[in-house]
């Protein structure tokens, strides 16, 4: 009779990809909103609409010397955030996967987690800080809104092609012998 996969290990569950995806994807979604829109573009800042923000935080006007240091500190944090979200995936990914990385790093599971934990940024971020708080917009002016609109999309496109992705891809079982380029299905 012969014994799947599946069958021998039934006991052991593979590494999941999720979380460290999930990390990845939301430090490094972070980090390209805050280097093309806040530094290259120079569309917003972290604060750059509080003077019609819905919570009562002091403006900062980005165009005075004075307002674009407290704007630019306000985007070190987020950078810092950013920045310990890619440690903590990296630190997570390496521990839980000890074999195989080559493989997983080609793995179209990890990938897809990625470009879903870029997702997820795009709408928790356009959400919380576009539409709740209203401390900034994509890009102000007579229409910002749909500008906040296409954030809103692109993080729901970037999560659905996400999940099409890693659900298009093998999971990866570090102890299967001779797991092929993806891993073998667990």
């Amino acid at each position: 009779m012969a014994t799947t996969v599946r069958e021998t290990r039934a006991d052991t569950t593979p590494a999941s990809l999720q979380l460290p995806g999930l990390l990845l994807g939301v430090g490094l979604g972070g980090f390209l909103d805050g280097i093309l829109l806040h530094q290259l573009l120079r569309w917003h800042h972290m604060l750059s609409s509080t003077d019609d923000d819905r919570i009562g935080v002091r403006y900062y006007d980005p165009h005075t010397v004075s307002g674009l240091e407290m704007n630019t500190l306000w985007d070190g944090v987020f950078h810092t955030v950013c920045w310990l979200a890619v440690l903590g995936g990296l630190a997570v990914l390496y521990a839980r996967v000890t074999t195989g990385r080559r493989r997983v790093w080609a793995s179209r599971v990890l990938w897809g987690w990625i470009l879903a934990g870029w997702g997820l940024f795009n709408l928790v971020e356009g959400v919380l800080d576009h539409h709740v708080l209203g401390i900034h917009h994509v890009h102000s002016g007579a229409y910002q809104v749909w500008w906040d609109i296409a954030f809103l999309v692109l993080g729901a496109l970037l999560l659905a092609g996400g999940r099409l992705l890693w659900r298009g891809g093998r999971s990866y079982d570090p102890a299967a012998p001779d797991a092929g380029r993806e891993g073998r299905a667990a």
